[in-house]
């Protein structure tokens, strides 16, 4: 865990949660599953003028009226309670009732015409002989509001069919403009500028596009369980703000510099200032963008003024990025690391060990004689797996423990910041891609145990963030490295397909089968971690 004493932005405590349901009423339309939402007032205090499904606040009542719904045998007493206050939102917004009559019927106009919106809603239904059909509710969705907004609610999104016989009639106090929409056209309007949305309500409906009916959202929802969680994190790009889920790029980022929610981070990528990620951790990102290494290749300075500064991965050969390194770090680095050989790593530590007065040390890994020629290195002094770097001044300590991961390179290395529970994972993990494995000095089933040991050290120094050689920090680091390696394992179960398929067939041939899912003009590239695979699959045959 990250030491409070090392982040960028003082502590504080997000808005507290209210409890809150919402439904998503589906009919079938002519050309597909349709969803109710209507306009929040203007002068509303939470989202307003924003088009949105009907819902509001979980009321006490809510948890007392049981008796009055009908559940299915496996829906909790919780998620009864959410049904009942969606049920009862859906009337009072928008005159919806999802209840039914002693024979089993669905509430009609009359019944609806007998209720007072205003007045409290379970006696009125119990008075009628109504039965609430929460049995007909099901859970899609969990939301939390993001951290860094005034007004949070834990809010799971439901879904219910719409009855027949029923239309929707705003109560044009909190709702106006009920409208039926596919999703597709809410999002294409949202784009436009003429349907105003807040970001759960997008994410939503983007994931609705893919069922064609009503029956098959019902039907995916059977199973009690939500279709994903979430509590989003906001940052700052291209001047506006910028909202995150957890499986997206930035959420990582975000979670790590600013824990709390602050909406305070940029997420541009610069190459010509130092990025603070925490107070003992800036990046700085150097001018070589590409299809190989992303925004470019992140190089990292880990220390502060009075311990002085580790250089991670100095990068190419590029004088003016060797440049800006040294003035973050004040000039003050003590040791210069690279994690591997390969060009857009560690050329640059020369560059940079020149500026340096002092000139500290250049560490790593000697380049292996399986390393293409543009690849060569030999550092000052070779790095030994599980040695710790440590820096100290002032009655502050920071360790770099060092990891020998083969597998992308023979001279591949991670470092753990022990302290702050950090992985530099070098080129090892990336975000946004899988790395290249690329015989003979990448090996994949080296590969596969770096994955392991990066796995085992994430559960015995309490790692929660890995920060890689390029794209931005990840979060949820034994997830991620646990998605990698079964990514990595069903890729291969493609390519045995694939030498099944077409036996003796050349790498070209097996590579339109192994990597169809990705577009043809990586194939080239797709091809080197192919090759891995095959070497994998044959070597481990041998032994069988």
């Amino acid at each position: 865990m990250v030491r409070p004493s090392q982040l960028l932005h003082p502590q504080r405590e997000p808005a507290p949660l209210r409890p809150a349901a919402t439904v998503l009423l589906l009919r079938d339309g002519a050309d597909g599953v349709e969803v109710l939402m209507t306009r929040r007032s203007a002068t509303a205090s939470f989202a307003p003028g924003a088009y949105v499904f009907p819902g509001g606040g979980i009321d006490a009542a809510d948890a007392q009226c049981h008796a009055l719904a009908q559940r299915r045998p496996a829906q909790t007493d919780a998620r009864l309670t959410e049904a009942i206050a969606a049920i009862r939102e859906s009337f009072e917004e928008l005159g919806v009732l999802l209840a039914r009559r002693a024979d089993g019927s669905f509430a009609t106009a009359e019944d609806i015409a007998a209720l007072d919106r205003h007045q409290p809603f379970a006696a009125q239904c119990q008075a009628r002989g109504l039965v609430l059909a929460a049995d007909d509710v099901f859970l899609l969705a969990h939301w939390i509001t993001d951290r860094d907004l005034p007004r949070r609610f834990d809010v799971p999104f439901l879904v219910a069919r719409m009855p027949g016989g029923q239309q929707p009639v705003a109560d044009e106090a909190e709702q106006f403009e009920p409208v039926w929409v596919r999703p597709a056209e809410a999002l294409a309007r949202h784009k436009a500028g003429s349907f105003f949305m807040i970001f759960p309500t997008i994410r939503t409906l983007e994931r609705l596009v893919a069922y064609p009916t009503a029956d098959a959202v019902l039907q995916a929802c059977a199973g009690e369980q939500p279709l994903w969680t979430s509590c989003p994190r906001a940052g700052l790009l291209h001047g506006g703000e910028s909202r995150h889920m957890e499986h997206e790029m930035q959420y990582g980022e975000l979670a790590l510099v600013c824990p709390d929610g602050q909406m305070l981070h940029h997420l541009d990528w610069r190459t010509d200032a130092p990025v603070p990620l925490l107070k003992n951790v800036m990046r700085l990102t150097a001018p070589n963008p590409g299809a190989m290494t992303g925004p470019g290749t992140n190089s990292y300075l880990v220390g502060d003024p009075d311990t002085g500064c580790i250089a991670i991965d100095p990068g190419p050969h590029l004088p003016e990025h060797a440049e800006l390194l040294w003035r973050a770090a004040g000039g003050n680095i003590r040791m210069i690391v690279c994690t591997h050989s390969h060009p857009d790593h560690s050329p640059g530590a020369r560059l940079l060990q020149e500026r340096c007065a002092s000139k500290p040390p250049i560490l790593g890994l000697p380049s292996a004689p399986t390393a293409r020629p543009a690849s060569e290195f030999q550092p000052d002094r070779a790095l030994a797996d599980g040695e710790q770097l440590v820096l100290q001044g002032n009655g502050t300590r920071h360790t770099l423990r060092v990891m020998h991961t083969p597998g992308h390179a023979a001279n591949h290395l991670c470092l753990v910041l022990l302290e702050d529970g950090l992985l530099f994972s070098g080129d090892h993990v990336l975000n946004g891609s899988t790395t290249v494995v690329d015989p003979p000095d990448g090996d994949m089933t080296a590969y596969l145990d770096s994955l392991d040991a990066l796995s085992a050290a994430c559960e015995a120094h309490g790692i929660e963030f890995i920060l890689p050689a390029h794209g931005w920090v990840l979060g949820f680091a034994k997830q991620v490295i646990a998605h990698l390696k079964a990514h990595r394992l069903k890729r291969e179960a493609k390519v045995l397909a694939a030498m099944r398929a077409k036996p003796g067939a050349s790498l070209e041939e097996w590579v339109e089968l192994a990597y169809d899912d990705v577009p043809p003009r990586m194939w080239p590239v797709a091809q080197r971690s192919l090759l891995a695979h095959v070497q994998r699959i044959e070597a481990l045959q041998m032994k069988e």
